[in-house]
């Protein structure tokens, strides 16, 4: 299998991953106000010490999976496409990558954490969690900067233009995300853009490019 028939794959996957992360915010953790201003740290421990695989497996596919599956797309896309500015989208792409497995390892530790320390300390497991979920959100949970960087100037190297125009949408909305007024807004828009993104991306490097 050629390496852009594997970089389709990564889209997919990158794709899947996006659609595991809505379902859970919309069904599973919605109480619990995932993904708002909204959350409730208390909220938030007592369903780790209830159930903290959950949040784990959630982490590990929208963070971890995610960032691995990117990585392997990024360099792909670099390699199909070669010149100045698909050199910069690959060092972008690399970037964002890394900060999303990065945001993922620490939302892990966060849950782990306060896993150990709820059935003595339910405030302290709160207050630690919290403050791990902000160096997450800082990480990427929170903020799109690199990956709507990344989508917008990688649309740009030779996709077709259909993708090519809604990548520059869906990057523009990524940016859009450094806005506090219109984080959460952008945020969604980013996410649901990126998940037809991926698609279309990945069919089209399973067709060889074209």
């Amino acid at each position: 299998m050629t390496l852009t028939k594997i970089g389709g794959l990564a889209a997919l996957t990158c794709a899947a991953t996006y659609v595991v992360g809505f379902a859970l915010l919309l069904t599973v953790l919605a109480p619990l106000g995932y993904g708002s201003a909204d959350i409730d740290a208390a909220k938030v421990v007592a369903f780790i010490h209830a159930a903290p695989g959950v949040l784990i497996a959630w982490n590990s596919v929208i963070y971890l999976v995610n960032g691995l599956s990117l990585a392997v797309l990024v360099v792909a896309l670099a390699r199909w496409r070669s010149g100045d500015a698909a050199a910069v989208a690959q060092g972008i792409g690399l970037i964002w990558a890394a900060l999303v497995i990065g945001a993922g390892m620490i939302a892990n530790v966060a849950v782990e954490r306060a896993a150990f320390l709820y059935p003595a300390n339910p405030a302290g497991a709160a207050d630690l969690w919290a403050t791990l979920h902000t160096v997450e959100l800082g990480l990427g949970g929170g903020n799109e900067i690199a990956g709507g960087a990344w989508i917008a100037l990688v649309s740009g190297t030779g996709l077709p233009r259909p993708i090519a125009a809604l990548g520059v949408l869906t990057g523009v909305s990524g940016l859009a995300t450094v806005v506090p007024m219109t984080g959460d807004t952008a945020g969604a828009i980013f996410g649901l853009g990126a998940i037809v993104w991926f698609l279309t991306v990945g069919l089209t490097l399973l067709r060889g490019g074209k």
